[in-house]
């Protein structure tokens, strides 16, 4: 197993200088600083040169513009510290034989470290010193960096590449990886206790998954650095998120953003399998919907191996583009058999035998706009099924829901699957001259053939519910049959008439012609 790539030792530090005899440095170095590390080396006689230091370098200087007061020396430590140097090298033997006390006293005060360099060590001698440091340094780094892309290469050229490389990854960074499928759930988590870390990632990993990848995000709190990958190219298919307690080094970030480079490739190289896959699902689930049901589970079963058990429900999801797409890359996640599922004529079509489950699950994604379920039923009865479902699905879009069986639906009668719009249309111009005849008080029409079909065509019953002879009852239904030109004696005009007659009930402001 490869060495973990751990933030290295600094490449030069104030100890390597003040503890070289051939130096033979003065120090006025506290303990504690002596581990400072030097970015690089600088020179300069400036009474102010903080403008020409990015911070972390060693000025060495002979003090010729020092300021003679020691106000002006704590001025100029105050400076230096502003800047914030590394440390101080203060020449001797040129413009001043010993370092001046004010400076060594401001420097103690301010936390500087400070060193004085005699006159025969030149100040070429410490810049080489820390030159070699940080080239040997930057090496060591290089090398370090190098065998750790091979390691991740390797691990992803493995036959369980994800598992093994998220594994491979931790050790590398001394830290710990998760990787997550498109919807933000983990798939691959080393070691295992980073599970617990997600939740509070949740509305960052949530950010990331809808937006156009590639996009990260880094944070930096009392437990070290996090960093979040999305992954894929013309959408997100997956999140890396990684963490180190001791702070992430920029050989840490390089490593980080290889293997991001090495799953997405993985990714991306699966797309065209899971194309084929998605294709051979759909001609599998328009098979079982056509009632060819025996070549579809003979070929569903050596393609994808365990298919939902009887009995199983349909469920018809109707939504966005990006919920089709989402809810299909959820369900790709699950690997048990428990669902076969197809986008088929703009919908998701979901055959499971777990239908709360996973009308649930498709519900809380964004964009969704229905989800129709069916009754129960054998694979023989999926077509009848879809069709249920898909009922269900238009009416809970005309309610207002967002999850509806046709359970519920149907018991609550038939008119629940017809379009208020068009039922009240049906009504309207089925009944039209009938509500017209009444509208111009010339009889009561409407009520009479109510009560009489409530009846079942019996003429007394319904002459005594309405109060009038039996004979002034078939007149009436006579005028009826005239103004519809429709036979009251089929069944098929009678049960028009009872669904029309239902409208109106339901909706008394049902218009005339």
């Amino acid at each position: 197993m490869p060495p973990a790539v751990v933030s290295p030792a600094p490449a030069a530090t104030l100890r390597m200088l003040v503890e070289a005899p051939e130096l033979r440095l003065r120090s006025w170095i506290a303990p504690r600083d002596l581990d400072r590390p030097i970015d690089w080396v600088h020179i300069s006689e400036l009474a102010d040169p903080a403008a020409f230091l990015e911070g972390g370098e060693l000025l060495l200087t002979t003090g010729l513009l020092l300021p003679d007061d020691p106000a002006g020396q704590r001025e100029y430590v105050a400076r230096l510290v502003s800047a914030r140097l590394t440390g101080l090298g203060f020449g001797t033997g040129l413009a001043h034989d010993e370092v001046p006390a004010a400076l060594v006293a401001a420097a103690q005060e301010l936390h500087l470290p400070l060193f004085a360099v005699p006159l025969d060590t030149p100040f070429i001698a410490l810049s080489k010193i820390v030159s070699r440091a940080i080239a040997a340094a930057r090496y060591d780094e290089a090398v370090r960096l190098s065998e750790a892309q091979h390691a991740l290469t390797r691990a992803a050229l493995r036959h369980d590449g994800f598992a093994t490389l998220v594994g491979r990854l931790a050790v590398l960074l001394d830290g710990w990886v998760v990787l997550t499928d498109a919807a933000g759930t983990a798939v691959e988590v080393s070691p295992a206790a980073a599970r617990t870390l997600l939740p509070s990632l949740q509305a960052d990993l949530d950010r990331l998954r809808h937006q156009h990848p590639p996009v990260s995000l880094a944070s930096t709190d009392a437990a070290g650095d996090i960093v979040l990958q999305s992954l894929g190219t013309s959408q997100v298919r997956g999140l890396l998120v990684v963490g180190k307690p001791g702070g992430l080094a920029p050989a840490d970030r390089q490593v980080i953003n290889t293997a991001a480079s090495l799953l997405t490739l993985g990714m991306e190289q699966s797309r065209t399998l899971d194309s084929v896959r998605e294709q051979l699902r759909t001609v599998l689930v328009r098979l079982f919907l056509a009632g060819q049901g025996d070549p579809a589970e003979r070929a569903a079963r050596a393609l994808f191996g365990a298919l939902p058990i009887e009995p199983v429900h349909v469920l018809t999801a109707n939504g966005s583009t990006p919920f089709i797409r989402s809810s299909i890359n959820l369900l790709e996640s699950r690997k048990d058999g428990s669902v076969l599922h197809a986008e088929v004529d703009g919908a998701l079509v979901v055959i499971t035998a777990e239908p709360d489950r996973v009308a649930v699950q498709l519900a809380r994604l964004p964009g969704v706009g229905s989800v129709g379920v069916s009754e129960a039923g054998e694979y023989t009865a999926l077509a009848e099924l879809r069709t249920h479902s898909a009922h269900a699905g238009r009416a809970a879009a005309r309610t207002g829901s967002t999850v509806l069986r046709f359970e519920d639906l149907a018991s609550e009668g038939l008119l629940r699957l017809v379009p208020p719009g068009e039922a009240a249309a049906f009504a309207a111009a089925l009944l039209g001259p009938v509500l017209q005849h009444d509208a111009d008080g010339r009889g009561d029409l409407v009520n009479s053939l109510r009560v009489w079909l409530e009846s079942n065509g019996q003429w007394d019953p319904a002459a005594a519910r309405l109060g009038v002879h039996r004979h002034t009852l078939r007149k009436r239904m006579v005028r009826v049959e005239h103004l519809l030109a429709r036979s009251l004696d089929s069944v098929d005009v009678r049960c028009e008439l009872w669904l029309a007659l239902q409208v109106l009930e339901d909706d008394p402001r049902t218009p005339g012609p």
